[in-house]
């Protein structure tokens, strides 16, 4: 919900900049899961860390999805984006096993980065004039990700739930009543 309540705040400002984008960092971590709706705070089903994980990854690509569609008529656009495999804080909640799990998942589908070079994918979104126009798309490794399959087993690309209009609306919703802050146009 940071994203959501930061840019609320924001939403004037961003509106008079008249071109502002926002850039939501994500992460392969959506593949994962979905947003459940229906428990999206593990009050009926038992909790899974990387569940809930992947859970927040995908609601901030909902998040941008979302975003785009209520900015694009104020020129604000929005992203959301994959950074690459970086070893960051997370780890230190993290076994040694499960680290090390993670460094041999990570490099089966590429080298880890360093922060700097992680750092490149989110100023494309912020600045290229390749993504003059466009939102409200999930971006990796400096470009615009494909759709993954749905059968698609190697983290590439981004799942259809986490694009989905219908399931940004839905998402959007429930943040505004679970934080009670409505965006005005």
């Amino acid at each position: 919900m940071g994203h959501f309540q930061l840019t609320a705040r924001l939403w004037p400002a961003l509106k008079q900049a008249n071109g502002a984008r926002v850039v939501c960092l994500s992460s392969r971590g959506h593949f994962f899961s979905d947003v459940d709706f229906e428990d999206p705070h593990f009050h009926q089903r038992p909790y899974d860390k990387w569940v809930a994980y992947g859970q927040s990854k995908t609601a901030n690509i909902q998040f941008a999805v979302g975003l785009d569609a209520r900015g694009e008529a104020h020129h604000v656009r929005a992203f959301a984006m994959h950074p690459g495999g970086i070893l960051t804080e997370l780890v230190r909640s993290m076994s040694e096993d499960e680290v090390r799990a993670s460094i041999e998942n990570s490099n089966e589908l590429e080298p880890l980065k360093p922060p700097e070079q992680g750092a490149a994918t989110t100023v494309w979104c912020a600045t290229s004039d390749q993504l003059k126009g466009m939102g409200g798309v999930y971006c990796e490794n400096v470009d615009i990700a494909e759709v993954a399959p749905a059968e698609c087993t190697v983290r590439r690309g981004v799942k259809a739930y986490a694009v989905d209009p219908k399931r940004a609306d839905r998402l959007w919703t429930a943040s505004e009543t679970w934080t009670g802050i409505r965006f005005t146009p």
